[in-house]
């Protein structure tokens, strides 16, 4: 069976837990195709040219320490607007999601241009304050300079970049489905997402 369940939305709204989730439940295999980009930024950081760095992705660049930084998350949305750099990396992403047993892949750009003719498409979104205040509780713990305030701007810049990229920006899909999780928490978002997956005819051939 082939499968595929694309989710896109913007930072911190949800769906990278989400799609973890999903996948899990279903027993598909999961891509965070942000890391790709987080993980090339990281090569970059080391003085590498984006493109060389994309072409030059190993398995052990997924597990490098500090992907999850601010940082690397500015990095990363900065050389996702980079024509070459994402075409060094589409091919990647669009053999992973129409593997046998069915995948999950979570990002900016899933449903538009990795997989147009995913078998579900979610758009996971959730208020600026909300996603602001998710980010804040993750990172604080770590980054004692860290803000609320600095966070949300920080958040607000990455949307209007993704947005704004003449090359595959981030919008939803006009077959997605919408789903704010401002007022839902993990497992909440999860039942409304597999009930949406659950009655889709292909689980069944």
């Amino acid at each position: 069976m082939i499968f595929t369940i694309a989710i896109d939305g913007p930072a911190a709204a949800g769906k990278g837990t989400l799609a973890k989730a999903l996948a899990q439940h279903f027993g598909f295999a999961y891509l965070d195709t942000g890391l790709l980009y987080r993980a090339t930024a990281r090569k970059v950081l080391d003085g590498l040219d984006p493109v060389a760095a994309a072409k030059a992705l190993s398995t052990h660049d997924f597990t490098r320490d500090g992907l999850r930084t601010a940082k690397v998350g500015q990095g990363a949305s900065k050389i996702a607007a980079m024509p070459k750099v994402r075409a060094a990396l589409i091919d990647f992403q669009q053999k992973f999601a129409r593997q046998q047993g069915g995948a999950v892949l979570d990002g900016r750009d899933i449903g538009t241009v990795i997989c147009p003719q995913a078998e579900i498409k979610l758009f996971v979104t959730a208020s600026d304050e909300v996603r602001a205040a998710r980010r804040f509780a993750e990172i604080s713990q770590k980054n004692e300079t860290a803000t609320l305030a600095l966070v949300l701007e920080d958040l607000r810049q990455r949307d209007q970049r993704d947005r704004d990229r003449a090359t595959a920006p981030m919008i939803q899909a006009q077959n997605s489905i919408l789903l704010d999780t401002s007022d839902l928490d993990a497992s909440q978002a999860l039942a409304k997402a597999i009930a949406i997956v659950a009655v889709h005819p292909g689980l069944l051939t």
